[in-house]
């Protein structure tokens, strides 16, 4: 079986003693590509560190709405320089999370504009977060806002990514319309063990909304564990829980969806680097 885990952050020091042993569990079970995104300076760095340790990985850096207040010039100059790392597939994760506000929104809404920038700038996709509050859509209506301001789907971002997405809603959370909105945008959507979780039943039908050249599925590992995984670590081998959920909801084979994400990351995330 073809599968994928297109968010996973093996840079994360729950997994500092055994990280090549998820990786070859994570290959064992088909897993082709994974990718390990930052959320700040250090983690960027040590996603960086990973995908030359284990070339199998693919890296993205950036700056996380958590962490949107903390990062000083430097330490976001870091990023930028980072980017242009042919280890690096895409940008963040950014994004906004109104939810747990652990920066100003003022501050996160400045972050994801530099995050975005920074995106067209090197040609590589954005990946967003995005949380509201139980019952609330205002994240997702803003972050709505903000792409379409900064030009998505337009000439300049057209320019760049010809007819790839400029960014991915990672671990998809919200309302139907919110999923449309990405895909008229032309952003790819990626689906996690988020789904599993009461309060998330609109992702069953956000999920038959996203084109097949746009769909991914991830892990957000060590969070977000889907059923049958262990509570105390999520792992990218898990991923198939969720993948097993996209085939139900598609009402397609489960071996054509494990080609169609490959062939969606592939597109989405291209790099020049052999992989091993």
């Amino acid at each position: 079986m073809r599968l994928i885990d297109s968010h996973c952050h093996l840079n994360a020091d729950r997994f500092d003693d055994d990280v090549e042993a998820v990786v070859a569990a994570a290959r064992d079970v088909g897993i082709e590509r994974i990718l390990v995104p930052g959320w700040n300076v250090r983690s960027s760095e040590r996603a960086l560190e990973l995908a030359a340790r284990l070339p199998f990985l693919d890296a993205a850096v950036g700056v996380h709405p958590h962490d949107a207040a903390k990062v000083d010039p430097a330490g976001w100059g870091q990023v930028t320089t980072w980017a242009a790392d042919d280890r690096v597939v895409a940008i963040g994760e950014t994004g906004l999370d109104y939810d747990r506000v652990f920066s100003p929104i003022d501050a996160q809404l400045d972050n994801l504009r530099r995050n975005l920038a920074l995106a067209l700038e090197t040609g590589k996709p954005a990946i967003l977060h995005c949380r509201s509050r139980a019952g609330r859509r205002d994240a997702q209506d803003t972050l709505i806002d903000e792409l379409r301001a900064a030009g998505i789907g337009g000439p300049r971002w057209s320019a760049t990514f010809g007819d790839r997405p400029a960014a991915v809603i990672h671990s998809y959370s919200g309302p139907r319309d919110f999923a449309a909105s990405a895909v008229d945008l032309g952003l790819a959507v990626s689906f996690s063990g988020l789904v599993f979780r009461p309060g998330e039943e609109a992702s069953a039908e956000a999920v038959r909304l996203v084109p097949t050249d746009r769909l991914l599925v991830e892990t957000d590992s060590p969070f977000l564990a889907p059923p049958g995984a262990p509570r105390r670590r999520n792992e990218p081998e898990w991923v198939r829980v969720t993948w097993l959920w996209v085939t139900d909801r598609r009402d397609e084979t489960a071996h054509a969806v494990g080609d169609q994400l490959v062939s969606a990351y592939d597109a989405t995330f291209p790099r020049a680097r052999a992989r091993s």
